[in-house]
């Protein structure tokens, strides 16, 4: 397990921290991502000072979004209705499926 440091020294931070960030989102992945902030050492306002942070760093978001095109997204409602599925009993038959 990491364990992170985060504070206003090792942050750069001078000013004091006198905005606040209000959001909605699911209860779930709330509890979910702040179990691992706190397994990583860190609570949710220190997790969000660090992506903000990244944010800055890089002008922009710290990690890549692909929107879907729309044979992807076609895939993806095919397979969670389980429609045009391939099933495959081993590796070698989904390769010789694929045609790999």
């Amino acid at each position: 397990m990491y364990r992170l440091c985060c504070n206003s020294e090792h942050m750069g931070d001078a000013m004091p921290k006198t905005s606040t960030v209000h959001a909605r989102i699911e209860p779930d992945l709330k509890n979910e991502a702040e179990e691992l902030f706190r397994e990583s050492g860190l609570s949710a306002t220190q997790a969000i000072t660090l992506f903000y942070k990244q944010v800055q760093m890089r002008k922009g978001l710290p990690f890549d979004v692909i929107i879907p095109n729309k044979a992807t997204r076609k895939t993806f409602e095919d397979t969670d209705a389980g429609r045009n599925l391939a099933v495959c009993e081993n590796a070698e038959d989904m390769f010789d499926k694929l045609r790999v």
